[in-house]
C-alpha cells in the first residue's frame, strides 16, 4: 500500500507540474485555430525553417514539459515532424537533478546536454529535409481543429459566438469559448498522462533499478537496445534510472546516451494522445527508437566518453 500511494503522489505531482505547459500550448493554439489563415499560416511556415534548432535548444531545458507542448502542437500541425523529434532527442527529463544531487562532473552533464542538443539539431532538420523530398511533409497547413473533433470539445462555439450578432457579446463570449476549450483539452489529457504515468511507474518500481544493472551487465549491445526501451517510458523514473546506472558505473556511455535520447519526458505519451494519426505516432516513436540506438551504438563504437 505504502509503494501504491507514493507511486500515485509522484504520477499526480508530475501531472500537475504539466498542466501549466498544456493549458498554455491549448490556449495559443485555440487562438491560432480562430485567427486570421494568413496569419497562422505564417506561425506554421516559420516554426518549419528554424523548428529543429530552436526545438533542440528549448528540450535542453530541465523540463518536460517542452516535449509535451511540442507533441502538442505537432498534433495540431504547427510545428513540423522534425521540430518533434528534435526536442524529444534533446529533452533532459531527470538527468541534470540526479547529477546536481550525485555531486557528478559539471562538465559531463553539459557535454551530454550538448551531444543531445546537437543530435535533435542534425536528426530534426534530416528528418523534414526527408519528408519534404518524399512529399510527405504535409500540407504546410496548420490543423488545429482536428484535435478539437477527437477531444470533443465544442470548439465551433467560438465560431458560433464569433459571427453571432452584437460584436461586444460576441467577442467576449468567443473569448471565453477559446479558453473553455483549452480548459476541456488539458483536463481530457492530464488524466490520460496521470493514469499511464502512474502505471509505468508502479512497474518501474517493482522492476527496481538493480534488476535493469544486471540485464545490461557486460552486454554492451544489448544495453544499448534495452536503455532506449526503458528510455522510451514516459516517466520520469526512466530517465533517474537511466542515469542512476551510469553514475554507478552499471551503465557505460554508449547505452546511457541511447538512454536519455529516447527519454523524452511525456512527450510521445502526449502524442499518443492528441494526434489523429496513430500510424504516423508509431512511426515517429519507433524512429525515435531507431535513432537513439543507433547513436548510442556508434558512441559506444567510437569509445565516446563523458
Amino acid at each position: 500500500m505504502d509503494l501504491f500511494l507514493h507511486v500515485l503522489e509522484h504520477s499526480v505531482g508530475d501531472t500537475l507540474r504539466l498542466v501549466p505547459f498544456l493549458f498554455i500550448t491549448y490556449l495559443a493554439m485555440e487562438a491560432l485555430e480562430h485567427a486570421s489563415a494568413d496569419r497562422v499560416q505564417a506561425v506554421v511556415e516559420r516554426s518549419g525553417k528554424a523548428g529543429p534548432a530552436a526545438g533542440a535548444l528549448l528540450g535542453a531545458v530541465p523540463q518536460c514539459g517542452f516535449s509535451a507542448m511540442a507533441a502538442t502542437l505537432y498534433a495540431g500541425r504547427v510545428v513540423t515532424a522534425g521540430t518533434l523529434v528534435a526536442v524529444i532527442l534533446s529533452t533532459s527529463d531527470e538527468m541534470i537533478p540526479v547529477f546536481l544531487a550525485h555531486g557528478a562532473s559539471v562538465g559531463s552533464m553539459l557535454a551530454i546536454m550538448a551531444t543531445k542538443v546537437v543530435a535533435g539539431i542534425v536528426v530534426g532538420f534530416a528528418v523534414d529535409a526527408a519528408l519534404r523530398a518524399l512529399r510527405r511533409a504535409g500540407d504546410g497547413h496548420a490543423h488545429i481543429h482536428e484535435l478539437c473533433e477527437r477531444a470533443h470539445c465544442h470548439c465551433d462555439d467560438v465560431d458560433h459566438a464569433e459571427g453571432g450578432h452584437g460584436h461586444d457579446h460576441a467577442h467576449g463570449h468567443g473569448r471565453w469559448a477559446v479558453v473553455r476549450s483549452a480548459a476541456v483539452h488539458t483536463v481530457q489529457v492530464s488524466a490520460w498522462i496521470l493514469a499511464i504515468t502512474f502505471v509505468f511507474g508502479l512497474a518501474m518500481e517493482l522492476v527496481g533499478t538493480e534488476s535493469l544493472a544486471a540485464a545490461v551487465a557486460n552486454h554492451p549491445v544489448r544495453a544499448t537496445f534495452l536503455s532506449a526501451l526503458v528510455g522510451l517510458i514516459p516517466n520520469c523514473a526512466a530517465s533517474v534510472a537511466i542515469t542512476e546506472l551510469y553514475l554507478e558505473g552499471a551503465l557505460a556511455a554508449g547505452p546511457m546516451l541511447a538512454g536519455l535520447l529516447a527519454s523524452g519526458g511525456v512527450g510521445l505519451l502526449v502524442l499518443w494522445r492528441t494526434n489523429v494519426d496513430a500510424r504516423q505516432s508509431a512511426a515517429i516513436t519507433a524512429f525515435v527508437y531507431a535513432a537513439a540506438v543507433a547513436i548510442g551504438l556508434a558512441a559506444s563504437a567510437l569509445g565516446v566518453t563523458f
